[in-house]
């Protein structure tokens, strides 16, 4: 039996290949950055597009510029951002399709990519669950999905850590934070989250994911809430810094 198996996997793996190339002759893959037909191996991004996106030092300075935001904020083991968001830059051509346009996959592609600095850092050891900052209900009804459910996804193709979707929810739907200024961005997400069965988090050390870091007034929320259960350390990656 496991013969036969072994010989349909294989013919269905060739013919999947064969499929794959035919129909990718009339829809071809376009990179992300730069619009040109990505090479097979290829994935959301071309290599050369992706080797020129700007990154940050974060994951190999631990005193770096996330983490210094949140300096006499809230206690943090480590904090890092993989690129630098730059206005029409190549991390924006990313982050928007990911938040806007549908993005899953590219949320996936972008978490193996902070997953592969994790791996490359020794600022990150001993995570034990990864968890995605929330949206509201409401808010991730109206569009569809939680970009950065995705990108936990992608860390966790690559690192292989327990994951929670449902620990940590967001109980009000507060107004968009893009156009507030720092004090009216935490004013306005202080109160936003809640915990579920705190109990299953304790003494876990947990890694919390969004898309972009810019005055860290959401990220520092649920950090906090998070924090309140007993010997719970928090470390933070996102894709970008603005």
């Amino acid at each position: 039996m496991g013969f036969f198996v072994s010989c349909f996997m294989s013919i269905w793996e060739n013919t999947k290949s064969v499929v794959e190339d035919f129909i990718s002759l009339f829809y071809p893959e376009l990179c992300l950055i730069c619009n040109e037909n990505l090479l097979k191996e290829e994935e959301c991004v071309c290599i050369a597009c992706l080797h020129q996106t700007q990154k940050t030092d974060c994951f190999l300075q631990e005193e770096n510029e996330v983490s210094k935001r949140f300096w006499g904020r809230v206690k943090l083991e480590n904090a890092a951002a993989l690129f630098q968001f730059k206005k029409q830059g190549n991390a924006q051509k990313l982050i928007h399709p990911l938040k806007y346009e549908g993005g899953k996959t590219i949320g996936v592609f972008l978490g193996k990519q902070i997953a592969y600095a994790i791996r490359d850092s020794k600022f990150f050891e001993g995570i034990d669950l990864i968890m995605p900052v929330p949206l509201h209900p409401k808010k991730e009804k109206i569009r569809g999905y939680n970009q950065s459910k995705y990108i936990v996804k992608g860390i966790n193709k690559i690192l292989k850590l327990e994951v929670s979707f449902k620990s940590l929810i967001r109980i009000e739907n507060t107004d968009s934070q893009t156009r507030k200024k720092r004090f009216s961005r935490w004013e306005n997400m202080m109160h936003s989250f809640a915990l579920r069965h705190p109990l299953k988090i304790k003494n876990k050390h947990i890694l919390l994911v969004d898309d972009v870091v810019t005055t860290g007034s959401t990220m520092e929320a649920c950090a906090q809430k998070l924090l309140e259960v007993e010997d719970v350390k928090v470390s933070i990656v996102t894709i970008a810094v603005v």
